[in-house]
């Protein structure tokens, strides 16, 4: 059953009043997400987030909070995703970062075009964390724990 459990992280990135967003195919299906991604076994949260937000987007970001912990069950492939979602500053872009092969696209999109492509998104997880951003629903990373 460990196959069916997924531990993910997201952050969310606002600039000028859009969002860093990427459109990838899933199932045959394109998609909207958050840079977001696997953390792999032995690797920081946080370096995860880091890590996944540049591999998806060529942007090198700063992580300022926590937004917090959901889980989405996907019915299709019976998985549970449990995602960590930061909040995270745009530092540079790297034009020349070799972005994920499943990434179709990164783009920076308003709430009223997030909210409009909503049959769009990956999960309720998308729109949840950005309303919890929004709220300012934000938690201090002195929370986390680091030993690795």
């Amino acid at each position: 059953m460990p196959d069916k459990i997924h531990l993910t992280v997201a952050t969310v990135v606002e600039k000028d009043g859009q969002f860093l967003m990427v459109k990838e195919t899933k199932s045959g299906r394109q998609v909207i997400n958050q840079p977001a991604g696997h953390v792999e076994p032995g690797e920081d949260i946080l370096q995860a987030a880091l890590r996944e937000t540049m591999e998806e987007t060529g942007w090198e970001v700063s992580i300022s909070g926590f937004l917090g912990f959901s889980t989405h069950f996907v019915p299709h492939n019976g998985v549970t995703y449990y995602r960590m979602s930061f909040v995270a500053q745009p530092v540079c872009f790297d034009d020349q970062a070799e972005i994920d092969g499943d990434i179709d696209v990164a783009l920076w999109m308003t709430l009223e075009q997030i909210r409009a492509q909503q049959h769009q998104l990956r999960s309720p997880m998308v729109l949840g964390c950005i309303e919890d951003y929004l709220a300012k629903r934000i938690f201090p990373l002195d929370i986390f724990r680091n030993s690795l």
